[in-house]
């Protein structure tokens, strides 16, 4: 089942916006439904023999085009009537062929210039309804797709995390994940709005360009102060920068990449090892939670739940395993998985 977002005040829809302005491919729709009437008027005028007036049995272009009309828009009222085996066939596969037509395009039109927006608002109200600490992705590339792929299988749902990419293919493939897609642009504040990302568990910004995911930074800051943002940077002097817009955490691909480079030169084993603790589906991971009441007091070797790695206390982070834990502490440990094996 599609679920996308639209908003009524930028037109964002699950496919790209027409470059055809609004009202030419209005006129271009009356065009076609006048072309087709055209062609039931000539064929009528020029088989107009064929045809019987009830009323004072003499047929003129007023009642050709009446008729015309009439046969296109209903079935008629039988003052008028074809009276030929031709005439009748004209209208059997022209006239009725054309009134099928005539009638599609103003239902067509109907609904994309007025049904069509009145359902999209529809939708967008329950969808927004439903979204509260979801996760917000701001491009669907290869890392953002891969943060979805990774927040599914760290159990989120689906239609807990929202994907905004302004490209169909990455739309679809979103889709396919079963998340909400926008096609918008996650710069604008009409967009970070419909998602409600001030009600947003957490933001993942992937753009692509460091500037453009900076500037998405910025601006979902701005809407969502208390929000966590995560967000991809490719150059390592827009690091900065990055943080300076308001971002919690910055990932450098790059920098990764090269840290379990690195890393496995020192060891055949230890880039395994890493990419099992950042892994969902490897043996162990990496879990950060808040410390519980029952842990305070308490050294962070000695917590049950894990291996406690870190302490983070406000701005500071400790190291030392027999650091004892204080309220508001966020713990960082290691976690085997209840099914690992060994």
């Amino acid at each position: 089942m599609r679920r996308f977002i639209p908003t009524p005040e930028s037109l964002l829809t699950l496919r790209r916006k027409s470059g055809t302005p609004v009202w030419l491919s209005l006129f271009w729709r009356v065009l076609l439904a006048l072309a087709l009437i055209g062609v039931a008027l000539a064929g009528h005028w020029f088989d107009r023999d064929g045809l019987r007036d009830n009323i004072d049995g003499v047929i003129s272009f007023a009642d050709v085009l009446y008729f015309t009309m009439i046969t296109v828009t209903t079935v008629g009222y039988g003052d008028i009537v074809p009276v030929t085996q031709q005439a009748r066939l004209f209208d059997t596969f022209v006239v009725t062929p054309v009134r099928l037509f005539v009638w599609l395009i103003f239902l067509g039109t109907a609904y994309d210039f007025l049904l069509k927006r009145v359902w999209e608002k529809w939708r967008m109200s329950v969808i927004q309804a439903k979204l509260h600490g979801h996760v917000v992705v701001a491009g669907f590339g290869t890392s953002g797709s891969e943060a979805v792929s990774e927040l599914i299988r760290r159990g989120t749902h689906p239609e807990s995390i929202v994907v905004i990419d302004q490209h169909d293919d990455s739309l679809k493939a979103a889709e396919a994940c079963g998340a909400n897609v926008i096609d918008g642009d996650a710069t604008r504040n009409a967009t970070l709005e419909a998602v409600k990302v001030d009600r947003a568990r957490s933001i993942v910004v992937s753009a692509g360009r460091d500037d453009t995911s900076i500037l998405i930074v910025l601006t979902a800051r701005r809407l969502a102060p208390d929000v966590p943002i995560s967000v991809v940077i490719r150059s390592e002097d827009n690091e900065a920068l990055a943080r300076q817009a308001g971002a919690n955490t910055v990932i450098n691909p790059a920098s990764f990449a090269g840290l379990l480079l690195a890393g496995s030169t020192h060891g055949p084993h230890i880039a395994d090892y890493m990419a099992d603790l950042a892994n969902a589906g490897g043996p162990i991971t990496l879990h950060e939670r808040a410390v519980t009441p029952d842990e305070i007091g308490k050294p962070l070797c000695d917590i049950a739940t894990g291996v406690g790695l870190r302490i983070y206390r406000g701005a500071d982070h400790l190291e030392e395993r027999t650091t004892r834990l204080e309220a508001g502490d966020l713990i960082v440990e290691v976690v085997s998985k209840p099914d690992a094996k060994g």
